[in-house]
């Protein structure tokens, strides 16, 4: 497949979100690690924001091509979301900024970001649905058992990012040992 230049900007700026935050991305920056123009980032995205909000939608569809490949397999919905929930959490863990910059608060409109965010909870919420109809969730609103699950995950992976939650420490567990426990709460074997 061939990277577009588009690509190339986005992957520059992946490095430096993931190095050094969301202060340590500018166009300018993005546009010499990818070997263009200073000038030609800004033929892509209008500003740095826009920068954010695209390097935030394409992680997005990451995930959501991740659980819809896995949704397609053999394996269980329920181990299928109880997966994909776990390495949501590692990933917070690995991926700090981006976990922050995803899910913190914008305040620009991204209808990229919009349309893949409602594609990423779209396919979650599959999830959710496929695992009550396997009995392996509990019968009810489905849209606010994942908001239950999103809650949780996020959270804990937040507070394992803080330092407020550790195995051997704080809490007793990390957010991937937290998300099982709520599923086997929510499902006794």
């Amino acid at each position: 497949m061939t990277r577009t230049t588009r690509d190339l900007l986005l992957d520059a700026a992946e490095q430096l979100l993931d190095a050094g935050g969301v202060e340590a991305v500018t166009l300018r920056e993005v546009g010499r690690r990818s070997g263009v123009s200073h000038n030609a980032p800004y033929k892509h995205f209008a500003n740095k924001e826009a920068l954010l909000a695209a390097i935030a939608a394409r992680e997005l569809r990451r995930r959501r091509d991740r659980l819809t490949t896995a949704l397609a397999g053999a394996e269980p919905p329920e181990q299928v979301l109880r997966r994909s929930l776990r390495r949501y959490a590692e990933w917070a863990q690995e991926y700090p900024a981006r976990f922050k910059l995803i899910y913190g608060r914008w305040t620009t409109h991204s209808d990229e970001l919009a349309e893949a965010a409602h594609a990423a909870s779209a396919q979650l919420l599959t999830a959710v649905r496929a695992a009550q109809a396997g009995g392996a969730l509990p019968p009810g609103d489905p849209e606010r058992l994942l908001a239950l699950l999103r809650a949780l995950a996020h959270g804990a992976a937040d507070l394992e990012l803080a330092g407020h939650l550790a195995p051997d420490g704080k809490g007793h567990a990390d957010a991937p040992t937290l998300i099982d426990d709520l599923l086997t709460y929510l499902h006794p074997s």
